[in-house]
């Protein structure tokens, strides 16, 4: 559906922050609609459209708005780190994180689905931003970890923000995941990391991806075990369920052509995102932005293109400036 001359104008006429405000709305109201297994491959699809139609604003004449992502001060859009060292310092009886590696807001329904089916009580749903550029060990260093990896086996250490924790970071079946947290039962505060969907995403080859990954995140997040595991962690303790970033399905970005295509190949060859300052190119509306950001200078390829690279482009991947690669899910719950 295509935006209205009225969404048109509260999106122009507005502050970023009331921009912002509409675009994390509209986006949460698009991805929240309940999902049945049967159909949600072609209607996950047509979701990733109707987002497409924010990104296409976004990449042709509100790309000044990415400057303030994540800056609450400005974009009232507030980083996921930030957000879970706030939640922390709440005074709940026992706090608990699993953090589910590239989770996007396509996934949502299932996570709210299976929360209601089961009796859990849901404090508040939102989507949060992830650092720039959406790559895991920015998000762990953002948290004051060194990586991702840190955090296996509770060896977060004493530095990270989200203290005292039993740390872990891993890719096991769901069921493993409850017993090692019954095995430490002693634990009052978890970090758990778990690698799914992310160790997914990387696998399909050119040509699949957004289908198979929807058809086994239906699989997982409405599984007895992955329902287990949750519980488990949620018991005694407030939980919050996030990602560290999303992914873009970029199978169905349109090809970029031209010297677009020849730009953004020779900057970020297979990737979306380059370190340090770079060459956005001579494009108006740009195709690539210069964002300084918590994580340093980075330049980002924007909106929703794809070009021809060694090896075939990805069909999911992250890194780049488009709102489900670069939004995050923030539920909170308890049991």
């Amino acid at each position: 559906m295509a935006l209205d001359a009225g969404v048109l104008q509260r999106l122009t006429q507005g502050t970023a922050a009331d921009a912002w405000r509409l675009i994390i709305d509209r986006t949460l109201e698009i991805a929240s609609r309940p999902l049945e297994e049967g159909n949600a491959p072609s209607e996950v699809v047509k979701r990733d459209r109707e987002v497409g139609e924010l990104d296409l604003f976004l990449a042709s004449s509100g790309w000044d708005l990415w400057k303030s992502f994540g800056q609450p001060e400005i974009s009232g859009v507030e980083r996921t780190s930030d957000r879970l060292a706030r939640w922390w310092a709440e005074p709940f009886t026992a706090h608990a994180v699993l953090v589910l590696d590239a989770l996007s807001l396509r996934e949502l329904p299932w996570l709210l689905q299976g929360a209601k089916k089961r009796g859990f009580t849901l404090h508040g749903v939102t989507a949060t931003a992830s650092e720039l550029p959406s790559e895991t060990n920015e998000f762990a260093r953002a948290l004051g970890f060194a990586s991702r990896s840190q955090l296996q086996a509770n060896g977060g250490g004493l530095a990270h923000k989200l203290q005292p924790a039993q740390t872990e970071a891993i890719d096991l079946p769901w069921k493993d995941c409850e017993r090692l947290v019954g095995s430490s039962s002693g634990a009052k505060n978890w970090v758990f990391w778990h690698h799914w969907p992310d160790a997914k995403l990387h696998e399909y080859g050119a040509g699949q991806g957004l289908e198979l990954l929807t058809k086994d995140a239906a699989q997982q997040l409405s599984s007895d075990d992955f329902w287990a595991f949750v519980e488990r962690l949620a018991t005694g303790r407030r939980l919050v369920v996030t990602s560290d970033h999303g992914y873009a399905a970029t199978g169905y970005f349109p090809d970029a052509n031209g010297e677009v295509a020849a730009h953004l190949k020779q900057t970020f060859s297979s990737g979306r995102s380059k370190a340090g300052k770079g060459d956005a190119g001579p494009f108006v509306p740009p195709v690539a932005l210069q964002i300084d950001s918590a994580q340093g200078a980075h330049l980002l390829a924007l909106g929703r293109r794809k070009w021809r690279s060694q090896g075939g482009y990805p069909t999911l991947t992250h890194g780049g400036l488009s709102l489900l690669e670069v939004l995050s899910p923030f539920i909170e719950l308890t049991k």
